[in-house]
């Protein structure tokens, strides 16, 4: 159903426009970079960016498989109407003045014109597919290729996290703004990414869920499949007025969510940061037994690290051989670090490691990252490494990152990261 949506061959894109900083622009520049055959409508332009236009979409003779309407939303239903007998596969709304504008009688006709056609928005940013290049947005670039699916009721946010993974190890595979939800919901998107080959995590923002039965049912099947990490705002009075008011979302009860959530096995968090690096760490990772070793050059780092884990009920396991956290001490080198790291893996109760490093006059912080990438390789098991600091470790961040090791410097966050890669048996 979908698949018209994320791999279309041809584009009609209605509302296309040369001015330049409009959506209009942003969106036709974004699809020229595309292999796809793109085809402009617009009523009062004979040529875009050299192309020639069309007044409407039913003028263009051959088949099309994906619609995009940017026009204003007087004049979307009129557009919708056009590209239901044009017999399009999907259509995409970018057009926002629906239901987050109380006009939902308007967007409930758009949703009957569309009933029989796969419909994104309206109110949205458009979709972007990395494997081909798609950006049938106007958010400013495609991010580079991994196995991350966003889904987001927020363009915004959407615009943040892709400028974000330009200077952090961040890939994804699908990204979608989803925003009113009149065609298409999120349980629908979860539907078709479960059985996406370039997608092996899901993360979600989200405002409201307009099915929640629907949705605990879908992301049942999923979260046994991939893993969904989500975060949830509207989670105060304020919060909610503000979701209807953005995504015509109802908010609902924070407390209900976020059992809804557990019970269907999926993963809330409390910040995009959080979202993000859950996402990276299950991207380069399987999830692992309850289980944690600690390596770690400064006493106060692994004291602060047993607190955290025992908070959240993660086991920092008694060894038969050394201890546990291991203090290495502040002056030791990185072959230090590989004597007892590895003796760490080789231990049957240990599932995962969180290697912290401070910097000291005698640390060799890339030495001692070349060693975690080594080791990780070696025992297949998760390590989550901590270079605590700033420039001095620049270097042994890239070449874990490189290597799909997550780094996270501030050690509560890598525990909290780390509760969410463990289970039980």
């Amino acid at each position: 159903m979908l698949n018209y949506i994320f791999n279309p061959k041809t584009i009609a894109f209605i509302g296309a426009s040369e001015e330049p900083k409009t959506v209009g622009s942003g969106i036709a520049l974004n699809l020229l970079q595309s292999k796809k055959k793109i085809f402009f409508v617009n009523i009062k332009s004979k040529k875009i960016f050299k192309r020639k236009t069309y007044k409407s979409i039913l003028d263009i003779k051959e088949k099309v498989d994906l619609a995009i309407i940017a026009v204003p939303c007087a004049v979307v239903n009129k557009v919708a109407t056009e590209c239901a007998l044009k017999k399009v596969k999907g259509v995409i709304v970018i057009s926002a003045g629906f239901s987050e504008n109380n006009n939902k009688e308007r967007e409930n006709e758009l949703k009957e014109i569309l009933k029989d056609i796969p419909l994104v928005g309206p109110n949205c940013l458009g979709i972007l597919n990395t494997k081909n290049n798609l950006n049938a947005s106007f958010a400013p670039f495609i991010p580079k290729k991994g196995n991350i699916a966003f889904l987001s009721q927020s363009g915004a946010i959407i615009d943040s996290v892709i400028d974000i993974a330009r200077t952090e190890n961040y890939g994804f595979s699908k990204i979608v703004s989803f925003g009113n939800e009149a065609g298409l919901d999120l349980s629908d998107y979860l539907d078709y990414l479960v059985k996406d080959k370039e997608t092996k995590v899901i993360a979600i923002y989200i405002e409201g869920i307009k099915d929640g039965r629907k949705f605990l049912e879908v992301a049942s099947k999923v979260s046994k499949i991939k893993p969904i990490i989500v975060l949830k705002s509207g989670k105060t009075e304020l919060g909610k007025s503000a979701a209807l008011t953005h995504t015509g979302s109802l908010a609902g009860d924070s407390k209900i969510y976020s059992s809804v959530f557990k019970q269907a096995g999926v993963i809330e968090v409390d910040s995009i940061e959080e979202l993000l690096l859950t996402a990276k760490t299950f991207s380069f990772n399987e999830p692992c037994l309850n289980g944690v070793g600690i390596v770690t050059n400064g006493g106060g780092f692994g004291v602060l690290a047993v607190d955290y884990f025992d908070a959240l009920k993660i086991k920092v396991p008694k060894l038969n051989e050394g201890k546990n956290p291991f203090d290495v001490l502040g002056d030791a080198l990185a072959d230090k670090y590989e004597i007892v790291m590895e003796a760490m893996l080789r231990q049957k109760d240990i599932h995962c490691l969180l290697v912290i490093q401070g910097l000291q006059i005698m640390t060799e912080p890339e030495k001692t990252a070349k060693i975690i990438v080594k080791l990780q390789k070696k025992y297949g098991k998760p390590i989550i490494a901590s270079f605590v600091g700033g420039e001095s470790f620049k270097k042994a961040v890239s070449i874990v990152e490189k290597n799909k090791i997550v780094n996270i410097t501030e050690i509560k966050k890598a525990v909290k990261v780390i509760r969410y890669l463990t289970y039980e048996k």
